[in-house]
């Protein structure tokens, strides 16, 4: 017997979802929950440990004790967001990760940077629809303060991205990108 994939399972996998989905309510209820969690991050203060604690809520798997994030911080269903050891964000990000986002060991994101794994169809006609691909940032990287990583992305290790640069394309291991679109400005040489 064939099981046919949920609306969460499709939008993970790069399928056009419709507003139209019988299924489609049920990204409108995950939302709502992230945004109580969100609510509760982003509102006074916090120790180190209980932001982890709350973090883990939001992604439903436990933050390991290096993990550091700097409220306030955006995200429109959080259980999509991976994050390994040693990972620093900063103040203000926002996080758009139906599609998936992983951050490896050793990240450091800067403030008001922006991974944003959902996008629209082009035709006028599917517009309202959506379509996910993940963002993957690895082991070493560093996002440079408002930059914007695009659906499908994946940084390269011990990569930066330069300050308010917009990401399209795939970044190379050991490189500085910079620009709107970002382009390669310098290899990193060790």
């Amino acid at each position: 017997m064939i099981m046919s994939k949920d609306i969460f399972e499709r939008d993970r996998s790069g399928e056009v979802v419709s507003i139209h989905d019988p299924e489609f309510y049920k990204i409108g209820v995950a939302i709502e929950h992230a945004q109580k969690l969100i609510a509760g991050l982003n509102t006074g203060y916090h120790n180190a440990a209980k932001v982890r604690d709350l973090f883990s809520q939001l992604t439903g798997e436990i933050v390991n004790e290096t993990f550091e994030l700097l409220p306030p911080f955006y995200t429109d269903y959080g259980q999509n967001i991976r994050v390994g050891k040693h990972v620093f964000i900063n103040q203000g990000c926002t996080f758009m990760d139906r599609g998936g986002i992983t951050i490896e060991d050793h990240v450091l994101i800067a403030p008001k940077v922006n991974l944003v794994t959902i996008n629209h169809p082009v035709a006028p006609s599917q517009r309202r629809s959506t379509v996910s691909t993940p963002i993957v940032i690895k082991k070493g990287a560093w996002i440079g303060i408002a930059a914007t990583i695009m659906p499908g992305v994946t940084v390269g290790e011990n990569s930066i991205i330069s300050a308010g640069a917009v990401v399209t394309k795939d970044v190379p291991a050991n490189t500085i990108v910079a620009g709107i679109p970002a382009k390669v400005i310098k290899t990193i040489e060790e």
